[in-house]
């Protein structure tokens, strides 16, 4: 089983989605910005590392949902989605996906989603009030 990490990562009432480029796996689907978790980083250094690297930001890491197991034919892999945001107001820089959009509650069926991440959608959907709140102070990653 792979651990991948994903980021739910919120600003005011929304939530980002990025598009895989043609020349990656899965292209053109859509995702939470993410990647492997590397040993012996935790989960959570995973992601400040893969969205420092694919989105040029730097995060505060809340808390998890619940993970997705997912096989694909080839790979089991286990999404690991956490609830994230910016550390300050910052410029997003694609490095390796093709588009970004900031999507409401009733944009997230829009979209062409990999599969791993519609449970995570499917979830986003069903506790979307509860998402949206003051992350505590003390959850501060650097």
């Amino acid at each position: 089983m792979i651990p991948v990490v994903c980021g739910i990562l919120l600003n005011e009432n929304r939530v980002l989605a990025t598009r895989r480029s043609e020349r990656m796996p899965l292209p053109l689907k859509w995702e939470f910005p993410g990647g492997k978790v590397q040993s012996p980083e935790s989960e959570q250094e995973a992601l400040i590392r893969e969205l420092k690297e694919e989105l040029s930001i730097r995060v505060r890491v809340g808390p998890a949902l619940p993970p997705v197991d997912h096989t694909d034919g080839l790979r089991h892999i286990r999404l690991l989605p956490y609830l994230c945001r910016s550390e300050e107001v910052q410029t997003i820089r694609l490095t390796e996906h093709a588009e970004l959009r900031w999507l409401q509650q009733q944009e997230l069926q829009t979209l062409d989603w990999a599969e791993a991440d519609r449970p995570v959608v499917t979830y986003l959907e069903t506790h979307w009030p509860q998402l949206f709140f003051p992350f505590p102070a003390d959850q501060k990653n650097t």
